[in-house]
């Protein structure tokens, strides 16, 4: 059996840790507010998003499909709703696997650019945006499929609307939380 040296005892704690905080944070949405519905939560990626930019991408895949995984348990009665076994596929893969687990790629700018500031909210930025377009296949081709939207628009212009109206405000409150506060988490980071 290997042992497990501090370093490696620290990426797991530190990750089981962000995971659950990052799993507290999903569950406080402010939802309601929007005209196509969603809801926002207060930086509940975020976690994913240091983990990735402390250990890098590899170890950031691997907390970061943790969290999806456990993302799609708390969200399983979603699959219910699946008239076939693809569709179904498709909402575990893009709705969660996959959506959830690109957060690990938030550290791939660490390195590539100057400004760590930056390289964090561009981290954050192809991430984000990397989720959105899981959700958005999903709510065009499988969503309204099921559950055609009221207001008579194309699938793809509503699943555009439904899933940027969460996913933009949420990329702007993580992206101004990470950057304001860098400096404070700057020895952690590094």
């Amino acid at each position: 059996m290997k042992k497990i040296g501090k370093t490696e005892t620290r990426y797991l704690t530190e990750s089981a840790l962000m995971i659950a905080l990052g799993t507290v944070l999903s569950m406080l949405k402010f939802g309601g507010l929007w005209a196509f519905g969603g809801g926002v939560t207060f930086c509940s990626m975020l976690p994913m998003v240091l983990i990735s930019y402390r250990w890098g991408v590899k170890k950031g895949l691997v907390a970061s499909g943790a969290y999806a995984v456990l993302q799609m348990l708390l969200g399983i009665d979603n699959i219910q709703y699946a008239t076939s076994i693809w569709m179904a596929a498709g909402i575990i893969l893009l709705d969660y696997l996959v959506a959830y687990g690109v957060l690990g790629f938030s550290g791939m700018f660490r390195n590539r650019i100057k400004d760590p500031r930056l390289a964090l909210v561009a981290g954050i930025g192809l991430t984000f945006f990397l989720r959105f377009l899981c959700h958005f296949v999903t709510g065009w081709m499988i969503w309204d499929a099921l559950w055609p939207n009221e207001f008579g628009m194309l699938p793809a212009i509503y699943s555009l609307y439904y899933n940027g109206s969460y996913m933009l405000p949420e990329f702007l409150i993580t992206s101004a939380v990470a950057a304001a506060f860098y400096k404070p988490l700057k020895k952690y980071l590094e």
